[in-house]
Order: structure tokens, then C-alpha cells, then sequence
């Protein structure tokens, strides 16, 4: 018989989300520790996360006492028909609607859900442009920063995403991208992608990241952790050799916390992992200590320097 005694990984996904509306939470490593316990936890508490980031933005409506295991797509269904293209749109960050497009716009250390009228949602990161056009649901650009798309695949139609200048075609896909200072990311959790079908035909599998630069016409693929994509939504970034650059601007758009890097730092590779949530000024400390680096800071930011421990 199963044990009634012990939470299941639903409830306790929804109690993290509860804990985790706090703006003092900081119990990131139990956090962590209770992801790594158990497979369902990670994809129990994204379902509870989303649920609160689109609930949130609702109308109020009664709730019923009893139920007993809400699905995904019961929790994403609620207020379909609020629109002929999107959910519950109002109430987003910044909203900018355009005869054609409607805008959102998160600003950094914020987060935002979209559900798609088809059952799909973009989840944004901080300091992140995004559109999506009205007369076309099964598209959106991504103008700046990060986000990550889970989409119900239609082999008829196509989701595509624009980002700049390439465009990206899911092929049944949980995929993260980003996109800052002339490069773009796409790193695939599920399924697949096609980067650019009618240029450089890339096709990006689940386990597989991109890399393209503006400046370069040939984009890069490395092998990457499935279950660690699209890892800022659980606090948790990670990285195999990452420039430091790469990683202060992930944590500025995650966390709204500003590093600036000492001059030849921008391309050193950083190994490990970091937890975003907590003091700003922890997260400093720790890259710091962890790339034997010595963090100062300077009023609203802090600097890496040469020199540390």
C-alpha cells in the first residue's frame, strides 16, 4: 500500500512554490537536495511553478475542495478563452500591443509565464522582449534575453521562434534560448530543433546546445545535461567551461544582481554550479570564491578582480 503518511512529490512541488513566494526565502540547498532526490521532483514542481506564475495573473474564480491530482493540462487551461491567441496576457511585466504584436517585457530578477492558446507557454527570464503576433499562434520573437518554450508539437504547423535574424523550428521540443550582445543560445531539454532551415539547416537534438554569433555564419554545437536546460526557473545555474562573461550576464538577467569583470576575465571558463536565490551579494561571493577570484563591491555592483584566495 502506499505510505499516506508522506507527502506525495505534488504536494510537496506545491509547498516549495508557497516557501518560495517569500521574498526571504533562502533554503536553496534543500531545495536542490529535494530536486536531485527524485526524477518525478523536478518535473512536479515545474508543473506547480507554472501553475502559480499563470494563476497568478487570472481572474479570481470559485476553486473546488476536492481534487485530487490537477494534470498540466488542467492547470493550463483555465481562462482559454480570453483571448483568440493567448491566456491571460494582462498583468504580464510590460505589455505593449501593436495592431499586430503584443509585447512583453520582464525586467531584471523578474519572471513571467505565457500559456499559448494551443496548450504551449513561454516561460521569460529577467530583462527579457519578447512578441507574439495575433494573427499568427504558433510564433513568437524573442527580441532580447532568455526564455523557454514548451510546445505542443503539430507537424502541420510548426512553432517558430525569430531571434536575431535566425529562426528557430521546433520539432517536438522543451527548449531554452537566449539571446544577448550579438549571440544566440538554444539549448534543447526535449525533442529537437531546426536552426535556420533555410540557411544552415542545423538540426539541435535534446542533450545538444548552439551557439551562433552575428558575426560568424557557423554555429557551434556542444553536448549538454538535458535536465539542467532551462535550470534558472529552479534557482540553479550550471556550467561546463562557460565564459565569465557568459555567466555575469546570466546571473544580472536571473537576479538582477550587476557583476562587472577586471580586464582579460571576460573569456576565462568557469565549472560548476550556483544557486540564485538569497543575498545578491551571496552569489558574487561564491563565483568569486569559486573561480579564485576576489569580489569587491562598488554601491549597486560588484567587481571581479585578480587576486582572491
Amino acid at each position: 500500500m502506499m505510505d499516506q503518511s508522506r507527502p506525495t512529490p505534488d504536494a510537496q512541488a506545491i509547498d516549495w512554490v508557497i516557501r518560495q513566494r517569500d521574498p526571504a526565502f533562502d533554503d536553496w540547498d534543500a531545495f536542490t537536495l529535494w530536486l536531485e532526490a527524485d526524477t518525478r521532483h523536478a518535473e512536479a514542481y515545474d508543473v506547480a511553478a507554472v501553475a502559480d506564475a499563470d494563476a497568478a495573473d487570472l481572474p479570481a474564480q470559485p476553486v473546488a475542495r476536492a481534487v485530487a491530482r490537477p494534470s498540466r493540462r488542467i492547470w493550463l487551461a483555465g481562462g482559454a478563452a480570453a483571448a483568440a491567441a493567448l491566456v491571460g496576457i494582462v498583468g504580464y511585466g510590460a505589455v505593449d500591443r501593436s495592431p499586430d504584436l503584443v509585447r512583453v517585457a520582464t525586467a531584471a530578477g523578474e519572471r513571467r509565464t505565457l500559456t499559448l492558446a494551443d496548450g504551449s507557454s513561454i516561460a521569460l527570464n529577467g530583462d527579457t522582449r519578447i512578441a507574439i503576433d495575433r494573427d499568427r499562434p504558433r510564433f513568437a520573437a524573442l527580441e532580447q534575453g532568455e526564455a523557454m518554450f514548451r510546445v505542443v508539437h503539430d507537424p502541420a504547423d510548426p512553432f517558430t521562434v525569430t531571434v536575431g535574424g535566425a529562426t528557430v523550428v521546433d520539432v517536438g521540443t522543451v527548449f531554452d534560448i537566449v539571446r544577448e550582445a550579438g549571440s544566440t543560445r538554444v539549448a534543447v531539454s526535449e525533442g529537437a530543433v531546426v536552426y535556420n532551415p533555410d540557411a544552415q539547416n542545423a538540426h539541435v537534438a535534446a542533450g545538444r546546445q548552439l551557439q551562433a554569433d552575428d558575426a560568424d555564419a557557423t554555429p557551434r554545437i556542444t553536448a549538454i545535461v538535458p535536465a539542467l536546460v532551462g535550470g534558472w526557473r529552479t534557482g540553479q545555474l550550471v556550467y561546463d567551461g562557460a565564459p565569465l562573461s557568459t555567466v555575469v550576464a546570466d546571473i544580472r538577467r536571473g537576479t538582477g544582481t550587476r557583476i562587472t569583470l577586471a580586464s582579460g576575465l571576460a573569456d576565462r571558463p568557469f565549472r560548476g554550479a550556483l544557486l540564485t536565490g538569497g543575498d545578491k551579494g551571496r552569489i558574487a561571493g561564491e563565483l568569486a570564491a569559486l573561480t579564485g577570484l576576489r569580489a569587491t563591491r562598488r554601491q549597486d555592483e560588484w567587481h571581479l578582480t585578480r587576486g582572491g584566495p
